[in-house]
């Protein structure tokens, strides 16, 4: 399975962004998903979970209430709504799929550049 990230850019701090993670491959529909960020220095943070089936789902503190993780497995899709953005929020969103644990991955996306000005 290979995943690819995209819709990251620039946005103003309270403004939106939608992210989307496409997967090649049948078996990502049977995976569950995930969304993680990371900033220079840090180490990746956990955003978001999502089950195979979009049936349930998980988010950090950070960001619960704000963002929303969807998929469509039709589409081989992943998504990532992001609303009410800080510029806290602003890092490197990376795509996941296949977990192990809630934290554990074994497929990862490359990557999208999300910046909140303030």
């Amino acid at each position: 399975v290979q995943l690819q990230a995209s819709g990251g850019g620039e946005v103003q701090s309270g403004g939106s962004l939608r992210l989307s993670c496409a997967a090649s491959g049948r078996p990502f529909r049977s995976y569950s998903g995930a969304w993680f960020r990371q900033v220079p220095g840090k180490d990746r943070e956990f955003i978001a979970h999502i089950s195979w089936n979009g049936g349930s789902t998980y988010y950090a503190d950070s960001v619960k209430g704000r963002f929303t993780i969807s998929r469509d497995n039709a589409k081989y899709k992943l998504y990532l709504q992001m609303n009410s953005l800080k510029p806290e929020d602003t890092a490197v969103y990376y795509c996941a799929a296949q977990g192990n644990t809630l934290y554990q991955y074994g497929y990862w996306g490359q990557g999208t550049q999300v910046t909140v000005s303030s």
